[in-house]
């Protein structure tokens, strides 16, 4: 159809729908969320119908149904009543959609996205099918993040997205994450977040790299948390792009009180952790039936030798029989398996390195506690990694 597309206002008009089946409810349910009057002209309602609350009109169609309507829709089963549904309404200029034979109506109805204020009407030349396929594909791009659709920034109303971007591949980054990225007015992006993002923005989309490592710092956090403030009084949208989970061990809680005492609003997307995605992607489960039924994450980048108080409580965790995850752990990874060993884990507990998860430089280096470290650094493997302790290491090998 070479027709002329536009949106109508139908809030409080009269709309007639002339049948009561399957079809007939889902045009009535539509109608009655874009706040049409609908009136609903069939001998027997499916309960669907009934449900809307929608005027119905019990018996077979008459002419006189469609005086005062604004739109017609003839959703029968029965093409001859259908026929003259469109024949009433044509003679008192009213639009009509044939559900059964689109080309014998006068108006069309369109596969229909929403997404954020957006909508798009999709028709594949009268195929409902293609107009479908279509409208799905467009609607995902958009929830995605992978089509332009961006809103024009009010004054004054910019905010903070902590967006946890994943283990690093930019596939695990959450819908709701990916989506805030391409709207973003400026980036402030790690080291190990998922990096190939940024190549889908915008020119005019700021970018700031304070990728951490060890014995780096593009920013302090004093600095971030300043940016992020300040792009955000400034009126942009701003995200915090970062690997993992923003509040496992990423600082995000420090990041987030600093816009909350700048009165920035501020939202947090949750993130895949290494923690969980790293031993995963190694095929190893953190927990199996019969060999652990807990996990402890914990931060390794303390001096093991320090007092419970003062860091982590490694007798405690040597103690216990669950599996122990340990990330930026690897520059100290003899002294803590050897603080571990001395607490009461056995030497020959199970062990894995899994550096660079999620990426195509990720490997697995597999040893005995005792000897792990030094089999990483046989195999030449440092961080970024997380490491695995615990018989669920090799009970799926």
């Amino acid at each position: 159809m070479n027709g002329f597309p536009l949106l109508l206002d139908l809030t409080g008009r009269r709309v007639v729908v002339v049948g009561g089946g399957f079809v007939a409810s889902r045009r009535a349910r539509g109608l009655n969320e874009a706040g049409a009057h609908v009136v609903v002209v069939a001998t027997d309602v499916a309960a669907e119908i009934a449900a809307l609350g929608v005027e119905t009109v019990p018996r077979p169609f008459e002419e006189a149904d469609v005086e005062g309507a604004w739109l017609v829709m003839a959703c029968t089963d029965d093409a001859a009543v259908n026929a003259a549904v469109g024949a009433a309404a044509e003679r008192r200029r009213i639009f009509c959609v044939r559900a059964d034979a689109a080309a014998s109506g006068t108006a069309r109805t369109s596969a229909v996205a929403r997404h954020e204020g957006i909508t798009v009407a999709v028709n594949g030349d009268d195929d409902p099918a293609r107009s479908m396929a279509l409208r799905d594909a467009i609607a995902a791009a958009l929830e995605l993040g992978e089509l332009p659709s961006r809103r024009v920034r009010a004054r004054g109303a910019g905010s903070v997205a902590l967006v946890g971007g994943g283990p690093g591949d930019p596939e695990l980054i959450t819908v709701r994450g990916r989506r805030l990225v391409a709207q973003a007015d400026v980036v402030v992006v790690d080291r190990l977040a998922p990096r190939e993002l940024l190549d889908t923005l915008g020119e005019d989309v700021e970018v700031i790299d304070c990728g951490k490592s060890a014995h780096r710092h593009n920013l302090t956090q004093a600095e971030i948390n300043a940016v992020l403030v300040d792009r955000a009084a400034a009126g942009k949208r701003v995200v915090r792009l970062k690997g993992g989970d923003p509040f496992v061990f990423g600082r995000g809680g420090e990041e987030w009180l600093a816009c909350v005492a700048a009165g920035i609003p501020v939202t947090v997307v949750p993130g895949l952790s290494s923690a969980l995605a790293g031993p995963a992607l190694a095929g190893i489960p953190l927990t199996h039936r019969g060999v652990a039924a807990d996990f402890t994450v914990v931060s390794g980048h303390l001096d093991p030798g320090r007092p419970a108080d003062e860091g982590v409580d490694w007798p405690g965790l040597a103690a216990h029989a669950g599996t122990l995850v340990l990330l930026m752990a690897m520059e100290r990874l003899d002294l803590i398996a050897k603080e571990l060993i001395e607490h009461g884990r056995a030497s020959e507990t199970p062990t894995a390195v899994v550096h660079r998860a999620a990426t195509a430089e990720q490997r697995v280096v597999r040893a005995p506690l005792a000897g792990i470290a030094a089999a990483a650094d046989r195999e030449g493997v440092g961080a970024p990694a997380v490491v695995v302790i615990g018989d669920v290491v090799d009970v799926l090998q």
